[in-house]
């Protein structure tokens, strides 16, 4: 139910008195959920199993039309007198609408009738129907051959008459030879005018010629210009007309925080590198329920949000799994929203390493192999300088070189090989990129494979709305392949070998976990599966030729899960 005087905000089904709330407000892009917010959250998904409200299709039974999953939050709030209770909301529209009964409305309703934006969308439209009409006519092809072949009918007719003016020069030249010492010095001056006359009568043709092909292509070239400039003019109307759209739309976009302060969309994202919003900014969950819990006295308590439906074909979506709010257009806004809340600590800002130590199972003078805990980073990242490299300099300065030869995932335990000299570290590197190297990853998936093998081929490229999530892009995508053998079957999971013959950023998290890969994630795998203590990823096995020796060397460690 929903609290009379709070249109939206929903009282707990049941007892929440015995849970206790977190001392702080949940840090939104990488959580835990709390409790409460679990407990919202399945009392959002009990309605959402068995309400009639709306209609749309999320790919979870069958029905008409497109299959479109969605992200849904919840956000815990305390009232003035101390009760807690929830809202929740939906990322974008629903049914085409934004308007619903269980859900806060968006911060700006661009759907509601007759407003600006549906009208000027339609202005859009207009424009959008006349360029593809103008674009689908086959007149300007048609156009477009016509001038290709006027252009190639041009040439052909004025080599041939230079052809013919080369072949009258010629004539005029042996008539010279021919009649200089036989004719008298007066004839010879008439034959020598008769001649220049002749070819100032050729130049004169060939001008002619040159002048009709010029006229008629011309003509044509007008004709085809018209059409196109007719299309590029419409262009430029739309993108001119969509970019004050868009401004205009954003301008409705104020956004409060705890402080009570208000931002604009614009103002907030001109002080970040992005300067221009992304299309959708502020029209995620998270947003929506901050400002609507701030703009009725609710205080944030903490907040989870959740996918619910089909995975996209793109990205790795899982129903009902917990995701945190996306990077690209929520940090922002978000940013400033969470001002005068007392918020977790940015785990991303935490060194995960320490207090860890790696073994350094095999060195010599040009190389050193060492396993590498989980949660631990291979190379400096932006926040935190403790890494394997770092480590390894610290306990060796002497060497030189670029040392790092290869990466594992900071969340990715097992080998790791590193180069103690330019030269060693050149002779492996081209062995990586040969792939020539035999690497193998033992993973435990949360799910059951059937025995077998096989490959998986799934381009991929980093999801420029989500870093560091990947994404699956037949367009922009990277080649990425993996080889698999499944191991056998443990308590509802499966033991896995993963041989990758391309090295791309989560190769392996994604091809497990993607519905067109094993869709099945690894266990633990917090960006695209659930979280676990760790990620259940090992580098067990790597064979490469020595740099000095050029025996093969083989390092086999078994997986710690």
């Amino acid at each position: 139910m929903s609290y009379k005087n709070i249109p939206f905000l929903h009282s707990f089904q049941s007892d929440v008195t015995h849970i206790q709330k977190p001392t702080r407000f949940t840090f939104p892009f990488s959580y835990e959920p709390h409790p409460l917010s679990q407990l919202a959250a399945r009392e959002l998904q009990n309605y959402l199993e068995v309400q009639q409200d709306f209609s749309h299709n999320f790919g979870l039974r069958e029905m008409d039309g497109l299959v479109i999953g969605k992200m849904f939050g919840v956000l815990v709030v305390e009232m003035e007198h101390g009760d807690l209770g929830y809202i929740a909301a939906v990322s974008g529209k629903l049914a085409n609408s934004n308007q619903h009964e269980f859900f806060v409305p968006p911060v700006f309703d661009m759907l509601t009738k007759d407003s600006f934006f549906l009208m000027e969308e339609e202005q859009i439209n207009f424009l959008n129907r006349r360029i593809e009409t103008l674009t689908s006519d086959d007149t300007l092809p048609q156009l477009q051959a016509e001038l290709n072949a006027l252009q190639q009918q041009a040439q052909t007719a004025l080599a041939a008459f230079r052809q013919h003016m080369k072949k009258e020069k010629t004539g005029r030249k042996e008539k010279r030879i021919q009649y200089k010492a036989s004719l008298s010095a007066e004839a010879y001056q008439i034959l020598e005018e008769d001649l220049i006359k002749q070819s100032y009568r050729d130049q004169h043709e060939y001008d002619v010629l040159k002048l009709h092909w010029k006229d008629t292509i011309d003509a044509t070239q007008q004709l085809f210009q018209q059409r196109r400039n007719a299309i590029d003019e419409l262009k430029n109307e739309r993108k001119i007309r969509s970019a004050a759209l868009q401004r205009r739309l954003f301008d409705q976009y104020r956004f409060l925080n705890a402080s009570g302060e208000a931002r604009s969309v614009l103002d907030i994202f001109a002080a970040t590198k992005q300067l221009i919003p992304p299309a959708g900014a502020g029209e995620c969950a998270a947003p929506k329920l901050l400002q609507y819990a701030y703009k009725n006295k609710l205080k944030p308590i903490c907040m989870a949000e959740f996918w619910w439906g089909a995975s996209p074909a793109s990205e790795v979506r899982k129903h009902k799994n917990y995701y945190p709010a996306c990077k690209s257009k929520c940090e922002p806004i978000l940013a400033h929203m969470l001002q005068g809340l007392s918020v977790d600590n940015n785990p991303l800002l935490d060194n995960p390493a320490r207090g860890q130590q790696f073994d350094i199972i095999f060195q010599d003078d040009d190389i050193i192999v060492v396993n590498k805990p989980a949660e631990f980073l291979s190379v400096p990242g932006i926040h935190i300088q403790d890494s394997v490299y770092t480590r390894i300099l610290e306990m060796m300065p002497a060497i030189s070189g670029p040392v790092i030869i290869h990466r594992l995932d900071m969340s990715t335990s097992g080998i790791l090989v590193l180069a103690k000299n330019k030269e060693a570290h050149k002779i492996i590197q081209d062995q990586f990129i040969r792939h020539t190297i035999v690497k193998r990853y033992t993973a435990l998936l949360d799910g059951l494979i059937p025995i077998g093998s096989g490959e998986i081929d799934l381009p991929l490229r980093v999801d420029l709305d989500d870093r560091p999530r990947q994404m699956v892009c037949y367009e922009h995508g990277k080649p990425a392949q993996t080889k698999y053998t499944v191991i056998g079957h443990e308590q509802g999971k499966t033991r896995i070998h993963f041989y990758p013959l391309t090295g791309r950023t989560h190769q392996l998290r994604v091809h497990a976990a993607h519905s067109l890969g094993l869709h099945t994630a690894i266990v633990g795998d917090d960006l695209y599966g659930k979280r676990d203590k760790r990620l259940h990823l090992h580098a067990g096995f790597i064979q490469f030729e020595h740099p000095r020796t050029a025996e093969t060397v083989t390092f086999d460690i078994p997986d710690p899960f």
